[in-house]
């Protein structure tokens, strides 16, 4: 566990596991730790207010009261709480790193692995809604309010379970043969287990888009000879629109 002091390497700082994986740290301010702060900055700022604008509208407009647009707001909150996360990354990266505490350094990681694990997981339920809503030829999901809050509810215990899980034990602290030179006091065998899941979710995703694709694309060639059915046109139409802005959204994730 990471709180067991009888670890025999618990009391090492932060510097002792970088340099057991031969990870460079220093104290010193090099060039690219500016760059990595004056960029950071203002990109996380704009992630903020971008999606503090996002779930603002999607509360006050009542036309965006669906399961799918709830969904895009909770996308929506996990890139805020990235951006939050990534704020504070910027000032416990770099030379401040080496001040970090191991109780910092697990806390940075747990801010980051939530942000990612929950947008990861809401992107996958945004496409399985999407999946359900298409093949029923509907714009907007049947899916009660009840049942839409207890998925975002789920995605969330997801997220913060994922980020804990290091703290819980699955770390190197006290096996430090299994350390990683990406995140020194993460066990290789963690990031394994974290990048399996993360590419099945984006194979997952692959999948439904490109049967929800292959679908509309065979639906809209058989209805487009027919001229009197303007309103299954435009569903297929709005569903494409949707479909287009949640794969860009995984892409950019991913």
């Amino acid at each position: 566990m990471l709180f067991n002091s009888t670890c025999e390497a618990y009391g090492n700082p932060v510097a002792f596991f970088y340099n057991n994986t031969g990870k460079a740290i220093t104290p010193a301010w090099r060039t690219h730790d500016y760059f990595v702060i004056a960029l950071g900055l203002p990109i996380c700022v704009c992630i903020i207010l971008s999606n503090m604008l996002v779930i603002v509208a999607i509360i006050i407009n009542r036309q965006f009261h669906f399961p799918i647009y709830y969904l895009l707001g909770n996308m929506a909150a996990a890139d805020l709480f990235a951006g939050i996360s990534y704020f504070y990354l910027v000032f416990h990266t770099g030379p401040w790193t080496i001040e970090l505490s191991i109780q910092q350094w697990f806390v940075r990681g747990a801010l980051i692995n939530m942000s990612l694990t929950a947008s990861v997981v809401n992107l996958l339920a945004v496409a399985v809604e999407r999946h359900q809503t298409i093949f029923t030829m509907q714009l907007h999901s049947t899916m009660t309010r009840r049942r839409v809050v207890m998925l975002i509810v789920t995605i969330w215990l997801v997220a913060v379970f994922m980020g804990l899980v290091p703290t819980m034990g699955w770390n190197c602290i006290c096996d430090l043969s299994s350390c990683c030179t990406v995140a020194p006091l993460y066990s290789r065998s963690f990031l394994v287990f974290w990048a399996i899941l993360n590419l099945l979710a984006f194979f997952i995703m692959v999948a439904v888009y490109t049967h929800i694709f292959i679908y509309v694309r065979r639906r809209n060639q058989q209805m487009s000879p027919h001229t009197d059915q303007p309103s299954n046109n435009q569903t297929v139409i709005s569903l494409m629109k949707t479909m287009s802005m949640i794969l860009g959204k995984t892409l950019t994730l991913m």
